[in-house]
């Protein structure tokens, strides 16, 4: 199944921050407002989200740009390494 991945970016005091990752199924994807990317199962999506929590929680980004631009690569590595 394809998933469109959104997420938040938040200005925090030490930079722009990364959360509230959320995958929704999608029929016709959109990487330019998000990531879309493909699981075999619900469950498999939401492992990919907890550990996307978990790898930018504390990561923080000069601008909106680079906030993107590396979850979108970090997003399209790990799902061409799963297959």
């Amino acid at each position: 199944m394809i998933y469109q991945l959104t997420w938040k970016i938040l200005p925090g005091l030490k930079g722009m921050s990364c959360s509230d990752f959320h995958a929704t199924p999608t029929s016709s994807p959109d990487n330019e407002k998000g990531v879309a990317f493909e699981c075999a199962s619900e469950a498999e999506c939401a492992e990919l989200l907890l550990k996307l929590e978990a790898h930018f929680g504390a990561q923080r980004f000069t601008n909106n740009a680079s906030a993107f631009e590396t979850v979108k690569t970090y997003v399209l590595e790990r799902m061409s390494k799963k297959g």
